[in-house]
């Protein structure tokens, strides 16, 4: 590291700061003793604008270079910190191709040349140094001199705070907390297990709730914690998953693109704020997931396209780099700063939030080099195929990382094809993820009960078909977002029938879904079946609830959730096949589903009937595991969910009658449109 020289250069005017602190020091000075003189004489020396300061040793360039360095948030970026007895802000950017770099800013009126950075020797294309007497709040941009002489001003691609959008400066800030969940980073390992219940609500922030007297704006992070963890809690929820709370700076996006990859939106607050949510939902005994989008990004002239005037974080190949659907720009996976700027990201949010997991967005695109793309749009690999071999090289490095580095959390792919091994593990082959979405499940049961129930008869395989490729994968049950939007109506309003049989539907296909093998995901709004569409511009429709049929779809959720948390038949064997058998899963006729759940104690077997026509069937005889009483713990059908009230409300001796390939049989009362769950009395 070079020397500081004690005079400005005279090319390089001082900032006001400096100018203030040099008239100070003019004026003579009185001291008591001598070693008090040299103290004040410390404190009063002269700065350059721009002081040569490092955080990079040589192994931390090594592994820059070959895509290894994990925790990049730790170099780049702006860091508060002391130098030679001055508190100051040290600023590092990756620019290979720029032949200038500079910061400006409200602290030098954005003057391109007063603060210039200076480039390493090593030819990583690192710019770098310590400006004095600049620190938290500040905000700045970086001034970039392409080599092709073009004039770009770029917000710092890791600023742990931006501004508010659409504003579009990144500010000083620093994620320093002090986390008070050791309880639930101690235990977290249980509740993220894979053979534990996982059920997650699906949260956009900015339009779960608003204030009544302020429709327009945003409840902030901290007052989030005081009304969104409450409510997640009293619905049961296990986890909280959030859309992208990254910065972007189009809304309307929903989050999905970013702009700064390490800042949390700064539409809802601060990032301690967000830490504080956090905290308060880990006090609350409830896991939080973020949508992390390591597949494209916008192609905003202030972030991160052609960076440095050069296609920098981008392919340069428009037939990898350019998404026809999204007109979006696509990482280019095999450039190995690239790699570890995301790998380090998705690090930097369990590490420094203490998140729980990361849902990763659009696993697919990245997957397949023709995704979206007719033939003569895309190139194919060296091997003449159409899978993009470096992402999935990152992907499995990714999940090797969040594995090493966090072994109690989990990641999960939004994978919509048959691709082989999402969620196995590296080194059998596999992406390396936790879990998968189940989005073949999640269409063929929206698409099966948005049948008329006259005909579903004739579309039974529909909602059978799961169970041929239930365990191929550790797969998550997604009611997500997706489906809520662009006119497909919401999920109430996809149920045929009258009001009532709509209801009775939703109740149906929510029972289903919980007792199906896997982890659940239900997104905002689905819980209380509010009938409109999702729209991100404004608050859910709180106000059904004061409606009985509403609250009766709420009740049912949470009477759902606590069910899958208390009956280990339920989650214990959530991912293998000795955890589900099908008792009757033939009765086309009269569209019956009957299946039993299986934990690791034969004593918590569970048997679940589906009817899914308005006929109600008295006296229906069901072949059950073993004999015994068996009681009925679930029924979707009760009155307090809005039910017609058909239920089987004392124990039901078996009978040693041959049923189903059984032994034992019992005699049941079927709903209509309803769901029951039997269990042996104890």
């Amino acid at each position: 590291m070079a020397k500081l020289t004690k005079k400005t250069d005279p090319k390089t005017p001082a900032p006001k700061a400096v100018k203030e602190k040099k008239a100070a020091a003019s004026k003579p000075v009185k001291t008591e003793t001598t070693k008090k003189a040299k103290v004040e004489k410390q404190e009063v020396r002269q700065f350059n604008a721009v002081e040569v300061y490092s955080r990079f040793t040589d192994f931390d360039i090594g592994l820059f270079k070959s895509g290894k360095h994990y925790k990049l948030y730790e170099k780049f970026g702006s860091h508060v910190i002391e130098f030679n007895g001055v508190v100051g802000t040290y600023f590092s950017v990756w620019a290979p191709n720029a032949q200038h770099v500079a910061v400006i800013g409200n602290f030098n009126y954005w003057d391109r040349g007063s603060h210039p950075l200076f480039v390493r020797w090593d030819a990583s294309g690192i710019w770098e140094g310590f400006i004095p007497n600049i620190g938290d709040g500040e905000t700045y941009k970086y001034y970039i001199k392409s080599s092709t002489g073009e004039d770009l001003e770029k917000s710092d691609p890791f600023a742990l705070r931006w501004e508010e959008p659409p504003r579009t400066a990144s500010i000083v800030a620093d994620t320093y907390y002090e986390w008070k969940d050791t309880k639930w980073m101690k235990d977290r390992h249980a509740h993220n297990s894979l053979n534990s219940p996982y059920s997650v609500y699906e949260v956009h922030i900015g339009s779960w709730a608003r204030n009544p007297e302020s429709p327009d704006a945003f409840y902030n992070y901290e007052q989030l914690a005081d009304k969104l963890v409450p409510y997640v809690k009293e619905m049961g929820f296990t986890h909280v998953e959030f859309m992208p709370i990254a910065e972007h700076p189009y809304y309307p996006s929903w989050g999905y693109q970013v702009s700064g990859y390490y800042a949390a939106s700064s539409r809802y607050g601060s990032p301690k704020q967000l830490m504080k949510l956090v905290e308060a939902f880990h006090k609350a005994e409830i896991g939080v997931i973020l949508d992390w989008v390591p597949s494209h990004f916008p192609g905003d002239v202030h972030a991160l396209y052609k960076f440095d005037g050069t296609h920098l974080y981008e392919h340069a190949d428009a037939r990898k780099g350019f998404h026809p659907d999204w007109k979006s720009y696509i990482f280019n996976y095999g450039r190995n700063e690239v790699r570890a700027f995301l790998i380090s990201n998705a690090l930097f949010w369990l590490d420094r939030y203490h998140v729980d997991g990361l849902r990763v967005d659009a696993v697919a695109s990245m997957l397949y080099l023709d995704y979206s793309r007719k033939h003569g749009e895309w190139e194919p690999n060296i091997y003449g195929g159409n899978e993009n071999l470096e992402a999935i090289s990152l992907l499995k490095e990714f999940n090797e990382a969040c594995y090493s580095h966090f072994p109690d959390t989990q990641t999960i792919a939004e994978e919509s094809t048959a691709y082989t091994g999402v969620s196995r593990p590296v080194y059998t082959g596999g992406l390396g993820f936790g879990m998968k979405w189940m989005m073949g499940w999640m269409h063929d049961t929206i698409k099966y009960f948005s049948t008329d129930p006259l005909f579903r008869k004739y579309h039974h395989n529909q909602i059978t078909f799961s169970l041929i490729y239930a365990f191929t994968e550790n797969f998550m049950l997604p009611f997500s977002h997706d489906e809520v939007v662009y006119g497909k109506g919401s999920m109430l309003r996809k149920m045929p029938g009258d009001e009532w049989q709509q209801f009775a539907n939703l109740r149906l296909v929510y029972s289903y879904m919980f007792t199906h093998p896997g982890s659940k995901l239900l997104f905002m709004g689905c819980e209380f079946g509010q009938g409109s569409e999702w729209n991100y511009s404004q608050s859910l429709e709180w106000y059904v609830l004061e409606y009985p049929n509403h609250r009766g779809i709420q009740e049912t959720v949470k009477a759902l959730n606590k069910l899958y948390k208390t009956e280990p038949a339920l989650y214990e064997k959530s991912f293998e096949g000795a955890g589900f058998e099908w008792i009757d899963g033939g009765n086309a006729e009269n569209s019956i589903l009957i299946y039993g759940r299986k934990g690791h104690d034969p004593k918590d077997d569970l048997v679940i009937i589906l009817n899914m026509t308005p006929t109600p069937h008295h006296g229906s005889r069901v072949g059950v595991p073993a004999a015994g009483s068996w009681k009925e713990i679930f029924n979707s059908d009760e009155k307090q969910y809005w039910g017609s009230g058909m239920t089987n409300t004392k124990a039901i001796k078996s009978e040693k009658e041959y049923w189903h390939a059984r032994e034992n049989s019992i005699l049941v009362d079927l709903p209509p449109l309803g769901a029951i769950v039997l269990k042996r009395a104890k």
